[in-house]
Protein backbone atom coordinates (compact mmCIF):
# COMPACT_ATOMS: atom_id res chain seq x y z
CA UNK A 1 0.00 0.00 0.00
CA UNK A 2 1.45 3.36 -1.18
CA UNK A 3 0.26 6.77 0.89
CA UNK A 4 1.21 10.51 0.04
CA UNK A 5 1.70 13.29 3.12
CA UNK A 6 3.42 16.22 3.53
CA UNK A 7 5.85 16.05 6.50
CA UNK A 8 6.33 11.92 7.85
CA UNK A 9 7.07 12.03 11.47
CA UNK A 10 8.85 8.58 12.31
CA UNK A 11 8.09 8.42 16.63
CA UNK A 12 5.02 9.41 18.70
CA UNK A 13 6.99 10.69 21.49
CA UNK A 14 6.93 13.86 22.71
CA UNK A 15 9.17 15.07 20.26
CA UNK A 16 7.15 13.81 17.37
CA UNK A 17 3.67 14.57 18.53
CA UNK A 18 4.60 18.23 19.64
CA UNK A 19 6.22 18.92 15.82
CA UNK A 20 2.95 17.22 14.47
CA UNK A 21 0.71 19.53 16.52
CA UNK A 22 2.62 22.65 15.19
CA UNK A 23 2.95 21.43 11.82
CA UNK A 24 -0.81 20.48 11.89
CA UNK A 25 -1.57 23.84 13.17
CA UNK A 26 0.14 25.52 9.85
CA UNK A 27 -2.28 23.41 7.75
CA UNK A 28 0.36 20.61 6.64
CA UNK A 29 -0.71 17.08 6.15
CA UNK A 30 1.28 15.03 8.58
CA UNK A 31 1.79 11.21 9.43
CA UNK A 32 3.30 9.82 12.54
CA UNK A 33 4.65 6.31 12.18
CA UNK A 34 5.40 4.51 15.97
CA UNK A 35 7.18 1.37 16.18
CA UNK A 36 5.06 0.21 19.39
CA UNK A 37 1.89 0.14 20.55
CA UNK A 38 0.43 3.22 23.13
CA UNK A 39 0.70 3.26 26.09
CA UNK A 40 4.18 2.04 26.74
CA UNK A 41 6.84 2.15 29.31
CA UNK A 42 9.77 4.79 28.85
CA UNK A 43 11.81 6.82 31.72
CA UNK A 44 12.26 10.50 31.63
CA UNK A 45 9.59 10.88 33.72
CA UNK A 46 10.76 14.91 35.22
CA UNK A 47 9.65 17.97 33.12
CA UNK A 48 11.28 20.73 33.29
CA UNK A 49 9.30 24.33 33.58
CA UNK A 50 10.57 25.22 29.77
CA UNK A 51 8.74 22.25 28.68
CA UNK A 52 5.64 24.44 29.73
CA UNK A 53 6.53 27.37 26.91
CA UNK A 54 6.67 24.86 24.07
CA UNK A 55 3.34 22.61 25.04
CA UNK A 56 1.35 25.86 25.40
CA UNK A 57 2.92 27.13 22.13
CA UNK A 58 1.46 24.12 20.39
CA UNK A 59 -1.86 24.58 22.32
CA UNK A 60 -1.22 21.29 24.21
CA UNK A 61 -1.30 22.43 27.94
CA UNK A 62 -4.69 22.42 28.79
CA UNK A 63 -5.47 18.97 27.53
CA UNK A 64 -2.57 17.49 28.87
CA UNK A 65 -3.73 19.38 32.41
CA UNK A 66 -6.46 17.05 32.19
CA UNK A 67 -4.60 14.10 33.18
CA UNK A 68 -3.78 15.45 36.23
CA UNK A 69 -0.33 14.76 36.32
CA UNK A 70 2.16 15.63 39.71
CA UNK A 71 2.73 19.04 39.45
CA UNK A 72 6.41 20.27 40.26
CA UNK A 73 7.19 23.57 41.42
CA UNK A 74 11.35 22.76 42.48
CA UNK A 75 13.85 20.30 43.13
CA UNK A 76 15.90 19.10 46.06
CA UNK A 77 19.26 17.97 45.84
CA UNK A 78 20.12 15.55 49.35
CA UNK A 79 23.87 14.64 50.77
CA UNK A 80 23.90 12.93 54.11
CA UNK A 81 22.30 15.51 56.52
CA UNK A 82 22.69 18.28 53.50
CA UNK A 83 20.28 19.68 51.30
CA UNK A 84 19.64 22.17 48.75
CA UNK A 85 16.10 23.09 47.40
CA UNK A 86 15.97 25.06 43.81
CA UNK A 87 12.30 26.43 43.88
CA UNK A 88 11.55 27.39 40.24
CA UNK A 89 9.87 30.73 41.06
CA UNK A 90 13.19 31.91 42.50
CA UNK A 91 15.00 31.81 39.20
CA UNK A 92 17.23 34.66 36.69
CA UNK A 93 15.11 33.69 33.57
CA UNK A 94 11.73 35.06 33.02
CA UNK A 95 9.49 31.91 31.97
CA UNK A 96 7.15 29.20 33.59
CA UNK A 97 7.69 28.43 37.54
CA UNK A 98 6.45 24.81 37.51
CA UNK A 99 5.89 22.08 34.98
CA UNK A 100 4.81 17.72 35.89
CA UNK A 101 6.28 14.89 36.70
CA UNK A 102 4.29 12.20 34.61
CA UNK A 103 3.95 8.17 33.82
CA UNK A 104 5.17 8.32 30.41
CA UNK A 105 3.21 5.88 29.35
CA UNK A 106 0.04 7.94 30.67
CA UNK A 107 1.63 11.16 29.70
CA UNK A 108 2.63 9.80 25.92
CA UNK A 109 -0.49 8.69 25.32
CA UNK A 110 -2.36 11.84 26.37
CA UNK A 111 0.15 13.96 23.96
CA UNK A 112 -0.52 11.49 20.72
CA UNK A 113 -4.26 11.50 20.92
CA UNK A 114 -4.69 14.93 21.80
CA UNK A 115 -2.62 15.60 18.74
CA UNK A 116 -4.19 12.89 16.56
CA UNK A 117 -7.75 14.11 17.57
CA UNK A 118 -6.61 17.45 15.23
CA UNK A 119 -6.25 15.75 12.45
CA UNK A 120 -2.79 14.19 12.63
CA UNK A 121 -2.48 10.42 11.28
CA UNK A 122 -1.27 8.23 13.52
CA UNK A 123 -0.23 4.66 12.38
CA UNK A 124 1.14 2.40 15.43
CA UNK A 125 2.99 -0.99 15.17
CA UNK A 126 4.28 0.45 12.46
CA UNK A 127 9.04 -0.21 11.90
CA UNK A 128 10.45 1.35 9.09
CA UNK A 129 13.39 -0.14 7.24
CA UNK A 130 14.08 1.58 4.41
CA UNK A 131 14.45 5.45 3.36
CA UNK A 132 15.15 6.84 0.26
CA UNK A 133 15.64 10.53 -0.96
CA UNK A 134 15.31 11.93 -3.73
CA UNK A 135 15.18 15.53 -5.62
CA UNK A 136 11.37 16.23 -4.74
CA UNK A 137 10.66 13.64 -2.91
CA UNK A 138 11.07 10.77 -0.17
CA UNK A 139 10.22 7.58 -0.39
CA UNK A 140 10.11 5.28 3.21
CA UNK A 141 9.50 1.90 3.32
CA UNK A 142 7.78 0.25 6.44
CA UNK A 143 5.54 -2.66 7.91
CA UNK A 144 2.67 -1.59 9.03
CA UNK A 145 0.83 -4.44 11.54
CA UNK A 146 2.35 -7.19 9.19
CA UNK A 147 1.87 -5.09 5.67
CA UNK A 148 4.38 -3.30 3.75
CA UNK A 149 3.50 0.42 3.38
CA UNK A 150 5.40 2.86 1.34
CA UNK A 151 4.64 6.79 2.02
CA UNK A 152 5.78 9.44 0.02
CA UNK A 153 6.11 12.77 1.62
CA UNK A 154 8.05 16.08 0.99
CA UNK A 155 10.18 15.31 4.42
CA UNK A 156 10.56 13.45 7.41
CA UNK A 157 11.36 14.52 10.76
CA UNK A 158 12.81 11.58 13.13
CA UNK A 159 11.54 11.92 16.41
CA UNK A 160 12.02 7.80 17.13
CA UNK A 161 13.90 8.53 20.55
CA UNK A 162 16.29 5.45 21.41
CA UNK A 163 14.79 3.73 18.24
CA UNK A 164 17.29 5.97 16.36
CA UNK A 165 16.04 5.03 13.14
CA UNK A 166 17.34 7.20 10.96
CA UNK A 167 21.24 7.72 12.55
CA UNK A 168 21.26 4.11 12.04
CA UNK A 169 19.42 3.77 8.38
CA UNK A 170 21.69 6.20 7.47
CA UNK A 171 24.90 5.41 9.18
CA UNK A 172 24.54 8.55 11.57
CA UNK A 173 25.24 7.76 15.20
CA UNK A 174 28.67 8.87 16.96
CA UNK A 175 30.13 7.90 20.10
CA UNK A 176 29.07 9.99 23.57
CA UNK A 177 31.93 11.54 24.84
CA UNK A 178 30.45 11.27 28.18
CA UNK A 179 31.69 7.95 30.27
CA UNK A 180 29.16 4.70 30.29
CA UNK A 181 27.38 4.74 32.99
CA UNK A 182 24.66 2.69 34.04
CA UNK A 183 20.54 3.45 35.59
CA UNK A 184 18.61 0.49 37.39
CA UNK A 185 14.93 1.83 38.25
CA UNK A 186 11.43 0.89 38.92
CA UNK A 187 8.32 2.38 40.01
CA UNK A 188 7.16 1.17 44.20
CA UNK A 189 4.42 1.63 46.04
CA UNK A 190 5.30 4.59 48.26
CA UNK A 191 3.73 3.87 51.55
CA UNK A 192 6.33 6.44 53.88
CA UNK A 193 5.51 9.43 51.36
CA UNK A 194 6.09 12.46 53.31
CA UNK A 195 3.03 14.67 53.92
CA UNK A 196 5.02 17.83 53.31
CA UNK A 197 6.21 19.78 49.89
CA UNK A 198 8.78 16.53 50.13
CA UNK A 199 6.40 14.33 49.07
CA UNK A 200 5.67 15.64 45.74
CA UNK A 201 8.55 17.14 44.77
CA UNK A 202 11.62 15.27 42.51
CA UNK A 203 14.92 14.82 44.74
CA UNK A 204 18.04 13.48 43.85
CA UNK A 205 20.04 11.65 46.66
CA UNK A 206 23.65 11.32 46.75
CA UNK A 207 25.17 8.15 47.71
CA UNK A 208 28.91 8.95 46.64
CA UNK A 209 30.08 11.38 44.03
CA UNK A 210 29.69 9.00 41.28
CA UNK A 211 26.39 7.52 42.01
CA UNK A 212 23.09 8.84 42.58
CA UNK A 213 19.37 8.21 43.12
CA UNK A 214 15.86 10.03 41.91
CA UNK A 215 12.75 10.06 43.75
CA UNK A 216 9.96 11.03 41.51
CA UNK A 217 6.49 11.06 43.05
CA UNK A 218 3.71 10.31 40.89
CA UNK A 219 0.04 11.79 41.79
CA UNK A 220 -1.37 7.94 41.87
CA UNK A 221 0.77 7.58 45.15
CA UNK A 222 3.30 5.90 43.13
CA UNK A 223 6.87 6.66 42.76
CA UNK A 224 9.65 6.24 40.30
CA UNK A 225 12.75 5.65 41.87
CA UNK A 226 16.08 4.89 39.99
CA UNK A 227 20.28 4.61 41.08
CA UNK A 228 22.25 6.23 37.89
CA UNK A 229 25.95 6.05 37.65
CA UNK A 230 28.87 3.59 38.51
CA UNK A 231 26.93 0.88 39.99
CA UNK A 232 28.14 -1.68 42.14
CA UNK A 233 27.64 -5.47 40.59
CA UNK A 234 24.47 -7.19 40.70
CA UNK A 235 24.32 -10.45 42.94
CA UNK A 236 23.51 -13.26 40.37
CA UNK A 237 22.53 -15.02 43.42
CA UNK A 238 19.74 -12.36 44.20
CA UNK A 239 16.50 -11.28 42.30
CA UNK A 240 16.41 -7.69 41.16
CA UNK A 241 14.51 -6.90 43.71
CA UNK A 242 17.01 -7.92 46.49
CA UNK A 243 19.74 -5.98 44.26
CA UNK A 244 17.33 -2.94 44.16
CA UNK A 245 17.05 -3.59 48.09
CA UNK A 246 20.43 -3.65 48.56
CA UNK A 247 21.30 -0.42 47.29
CA UNK A 248 18.56 1.32 49.17
CA UNK A 249 19.56 0.06 52.18
CA UNK A 250 22.95 1.78 52.01
CA UNK A 251 21.65 5.06 52.12
CA UNK A 252 19.68 5.67 55.29
CA UNK A 253 16.93 8.72 53.64
CA UNK A 254 16.33 6.17 50.91
CA UNK A 255 15.92 3.23 53.26
CA UNK A 256 13.66 5.07 55.74
CA UNK A 257 11.14 5.79 52.82
CA UNK A 258 11.89 2.57 50.67
CA UNK A 259 12.64 0.11 52.48
CA UNK A 260 9.24 -2.25 52.78
CA UNK A 261 7.53 -1.05 49.72
CA UNK A 262 6.38 -3.12 47.44
CA UNK A 263 7.78 -2.88 43.76
CA UNK A 264 5.04 -2.31 40.99
CA UNK A 265 7.19 -3.84 38.34
CA UNK A 266 10.61 -5.88 38.51
CA UNK A 267 13.59 -3.34 38.39
CA UNK A 268 15.25 -2.96 35.08
CA UNK A 269 18.79 -1.80 33.75
CA UNK A 270 20.25 -0.30 31.13
CA UNK A 271 24.26 0.89 30.44
CA UNK A 272 25.70 2.91 28.50
CA UNK A 273 22.37 5.33 27.27
CA UNK A 274 24.61 8.28 26.37
CA UNK A 275 24.30 8.81 22.61
CA UNK A 276 25.23 11.35 19.77
CA UNK A 277 25.06 11.85 15.98
CA UNK A 278 27.60 13.29 12.86
CA UNK A 279 24.87 15.16 11.75
CA UNK A 280 21.27 16.92 12.78
CA UNK A 281 19.65 17.23 9.04
CA UNK A 282 19.96 16.10 5.74
CA UNK A 283 18.23 16.96 2.32
CA UNK A 284 14.72 16.46 3.53
CA UNK A 285 15.40 15.22 6.91
CA UNK A 286 16.18 16.21 10.16
CA UNK A 287 16.39 14.06 13.77
CA UNK A 288 14.86 15.82 16.88
CA UNK A 289 14.67 14.51 20.35
CA UNK A 290 17.06 11.22 21.80
CA UNK A 291 17.68 10.78 18.04
CA UNK A 292 19.95 13.20 17.96
CA UNK A 293 22.01 13.32 21.20
CA UNK A 294 21.35 11.94 24.93
CA UNK A 295 23.51 12.98 27.96
CA UNK A 296 22.16 11.55 31.01
CA UNK A 297 19.05 12.07 33.41
CA UNK A 298 20.53 13.58 36.17
CA UNK A 299 18.72 17.10 35.14
CA UNK A 300 15.95 15.86 34.07
CA UNK A 301 16.82 17.66 30.36
CA UNK A 302 15.62 14.58 27.96
CA UNK A 303 12.22 15.87 27.51
CA UNK A 304 12.93 19.15 27.29
CA UNK A 305 15.45 18.89 24.76
CA UNK A 306 13.18 16.35 22.95
CA UNK A 307 9.83 19.28 22.87
CA UNK A 308 12.76 21.80 22.18
CA UNK A 309 14.14 20.16 19.18
CA UNK A 310 10.70 19.05 17.59
CA UNK A 311 8.95 22.25 18.01
CA UNK A 312 11.96 24.02 16.34
CA UNK A 313 12.51 21.41 13.74
CA UNK A 314 8.93 21.85 12.60
CA UNK A 315 8.68 25.49 12.17
CA UNK A 316 11.82 25.25 10.01
CA UNK A 317 10.39 22.94 8.04
CA UNK A 318 7.39 25.56 7.68
CA UNK A 319 9.64 27.70 6.54
CA UNK A 320 11.32 25.88 4.25
CA UNK A 321 8.40 24.11 2.50
CA UNK A 322 6.62 27.76 2.08
CA UNK A 323 9.70 28.74 0.24
CA UNK A 324 11.67 30.28 3.17
CA UNK A 325 15.68 30.38 2.79
CA UNK A 326 16.03 28.24 6.44
CA UNK A 327 20.35 28.17 7.34
CA UNK A 328 19.59 24.84 9.39
CA UNK A 329 23.51 24.80 10.81
CA UNK A 330 22.77 28.12 12.40
CA UNK A 331 19.41 27.88 13.15
CA UNK A 332 18.50 24.47 14.53
CA UNK A 333 22.75 23.07 14.96
CA UNK A 334 23.88 25.91 16.35
CA UNK A 335 20.68 26.44 18.72
CA UNK A 336 20.16 23.18 19.58
CA UNK A 337 23.92 22.07 20.10
CA UNK A 338 24.32 24.97 22.50
CA UNK A 339 21.72 24.18 25.03
CA UNK A 340 22.92 20.74 25.13
CA UNK A 341 26.32 22.46 25.88
CA UNK A 342 25.29 23.68 28.58
CA UNK A 343 24.05 20.61 29.96
CA UNK A 344 26.63 18.96 29.67
CA UNK A 345 28.91 20.91 31.68
CA UNK A 346 26.38 21.08 34.03
CA UNK A 347 26.77 17.18 33.77
CA UNK A 348 30.19 16.91 33.66
CA UNK A 349 30.46 19.41 36.77
CA UNK A 350 27.90 16.81 38.91
CA UNK A 351 30.06 13.86 38.20
CA UNK A 352 32.99 15.69 39.21
CA UNK A 353 31.87 17.36 42.14
CA UNK A 354 31.70 21.07 41.22
CA UNK A 355 28.26 21.39 41.73
CA UNK A 356 27.91 18.91 44.44
CA UNK A 357 30.54 21.68 46.17
CA UNK A 358 27.80 24.86 45.32
CA UNK A 359 24.97 23.04 46.39
CA UNK A 360 25.66 22.28 49.46
CA UNK A 361 27.76 25.40 50.28
CA UNK A 362 25.81 26.84 53.39
CA UNK A 363 26.70 30.08 52.24
CA UNK A 364 25.64 30.44 48.48
CA UNK A 365 25.13 33.69 46.97
CA UNK A 366 20.88 34.45 46.20
CA UNK A 367 21.66 35.80 43.06
CA UNK A 368 23.78 33.16 41.96
CA UNK A 369 21.51 30.12 43.31
CA UNK A 370 19.23 31.59 40.83
CA UNK A 371 20.78 31.83 38.11
CA UNK A 372 22.12 28.21 38.46
CA UNK A 373 17.83 27.24 39.08
CA UNK A 374 17.51 28.54 35.84
CA UNK A 375 19.91 26.26 33.99
CA UNK A 376 18.16 23.35 35.98
CA UNK A 377 14.50 24.94 34.79
CA UNK A 378 15.53 24.70 31.34
CA UNK A 379 16.20 27.80 30.41
CA UNK A 380 19.94 26.95 29.03
CA UNK A 381 19.23 29.52 25.74
CA UNK A 382 18.85 32.67 27.62
CA UNK A 383 22.77 33.99 26.97
CA UNK A 384 21.95 36.88 29.44
CA UNK A 385 22.54 34.44 32.42
CA UNK A 386 25.60 34.52 33.00
CA UNK A 387 25.63 30.67 34.13
CA UNK A 388 24.37 29.46 30.50
CA UNK A 389 26.94 32.22 28.43
CA UNK A 390 30.00 31.62 30.97
CA UNK A 391 28.55 27.85 31.43
CA UNK A 392 32.42 26.11 30.84
CA UNK A 393 33.83 28.25 33.17
CA UNK A 394 31.24 29.92 35.73
CA UNK A 395 30.05 26.81 38.18
CA UNK A 396 33.89 25.85 38.12
CA UNK A 397 35.04 29.32 39.31
CA UNK A 398 32.39 29.87 41.48
CA UNK A 399 33.16 26.13 42.92
CA UNK A 400 36.71 27.26 43.67
CA UNK A 401 35.44 30.65 45.48
CA UNK A 402 33.56 28.60 47.84
CA UNK A 403 36.34 26.01 48.41
CA UNK A 404 38.77 28.94 49.47
CA UNK A 405 36.41 30.35 51.55
CA UNK A 406 35.33 27.23 53.48
CA UNK A 407 39.47 26.37 53.53
CA UNK A 408 39.69 29.86 54.98
CA UNK A 409 37.42 29.18 57.59
CA UNK A 410 38.71 26.62 58.92
CA UNK A 411 41.73 28.53 59.69
CA UNK A 412 40.33 31.10 61.52
CA UNK A 413 38.13 28.55 63.54
CA UNK A 414 39.83 28.21 66.86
Amino acid sequence: MTTKTDILIIGAGPSGSVAAAILNKKGYQVTVVEKMTFPRFVIGESLLPRCMDILRDADLVEALDEGGFQKKYGAKFISGDKECDFDFSEQFTKGSTWTWQVMRADFDKLLADTVASRGVEFNYETTVNDVQFHADKVITSAVSKGQDLQIESKYVIDGSGYGRVLPRLLKLDAPSNLPARSAFFTHMSDKKRPNNIDGNRIQIVVLNQKLWAWIIPFSNGNTSVGFVGDLPDTDPNQSLEENFLTLIQTEEYLNDRFNDANFIFEPKQITGYSSSVSKFYGDRFVLTGNSTEFLDPVFSSGVTFALESGSRAAYLVADELAGKDVNWEKEYVDYIQSGVDVFRSYVNGWYDGTLPTIFFSPNINQGLKERICSVLAGYVWDQSNPYVKKHESAIGVLAKVIRIQKKAAKKITP
